[in-house]
């Protein structure tokens, strides 16, 4: 189990895996975080090998499967984080089960039944991010999917929801709605203020309100926190706008640890 009811979940790392390097420096300031708020958290590595959803065409789509794989495993050899990635399609799981702890479902991809059970079967635990489009309610569905699959470890993730066009609002009622499904309910803090397409062919976003929305979910109950976060964020390959300051990572959760205390 990754998993503790008694600590917040927080899973942290680079939008893209972009590179070795890049990766091996985001996981030792996790690393860093993990050993001294080790009493309050579970902290996981994400990253992405491939950015199958990117705006344009010709945009950059990352290190690729074998690569973003021998990263993860370097990862876990340095520093002893469990790690989690995207998976996109069915043939991914497996051979991305043997090595990550956690598989994540994206969002657009969350009703994939076939995908679904693919993730559930390599035994791993299994994050989906709730659809844009999808209501909290509806989220019952999936985790019945993935129950039945008896998949190991079940976490659902909230992103945020499609609000007219290139934005989104967060609804902190889908929170407790979400919760009501038996099983752990995450806050994207990154990805709820992206404006999405509204960067002239990529995604867009408003990263001055992470803090205020990631307290007001920690606030209405969420398990956990998932935040991608950057040395630089704004020459990263992808979710320039919205990545959080790798500098700042260790006091954006600090806050939320106080507010978690706070609310008992």
């Amino acid at each position: 189990m990754i998993f503790d009811k008694n600590k917040m979940l927080v899973i942290a790392g680079p939008c893209s895996l972009e590179c070795e390097d890049l990766s091996m420096r985001v996981a030792e300031r996790i690393a860093r975080m993990s050993e001294s708020l080790g009493d309050e958290i579970v902290a996981v590595f994400k990253g992405s090998f491939d950015k199958a959803n990117r705006t344009g065409a010709k945009s950059p789509r990352g290190c690729g499967l074998d690569e973003g794989l021998r990263i993860f495993e370097k990862v876990k050899e340095s520093f002893g984080l469990p790690t989690i990635t995207d998976v996109h399609e069915t043939h991914q799981c497996k051979p991305v089960g043997k090595v990550c702890d956690a598989l994540q479902i994206p969002a657009f991809l969350c009703r994939q039944t076939d995908l679904l059970l693919a993730a559930a079967k390599t035994g791993r635990a299994v994050n989906v991010k709730k659809g844009q489009f999808l209501a909290p309610t509806d989220m019952r569905h999936v985790v019945e999917k993935l129950k039945l699959a008896k998949a190991s470890e079940i976490w659902q993730t909230e992103r945020g929801t499609t609000f007219g066009y290139g934005n989104l609002v967060v609804d902190m009622r889908g929170i407790g709605i979400m919760k009501g499904n038996g099983a752990p309910v995450i806050f994207d803090a990154t990805h709820s203020v992206q404006l999405p397409g509204a960067g002239n062919g990529v995604s867009s976003g408003e990263r001055q309100y992470e803090g205020p929305l990631a307290l007001a979910a920690v606030a209405a109950g969420a398990d956990g926190l998932f935040i991608e976060t950057h040395p630089d964020p704004d020459s990263a390959m992808s979710d320039a706008a919205t990545q959080l300051p790798l500098c700042e990572l260790e006091k954006f959760v600090e806050s939320c640890l106080r507010v978690r205390k706070a609310v008992g």
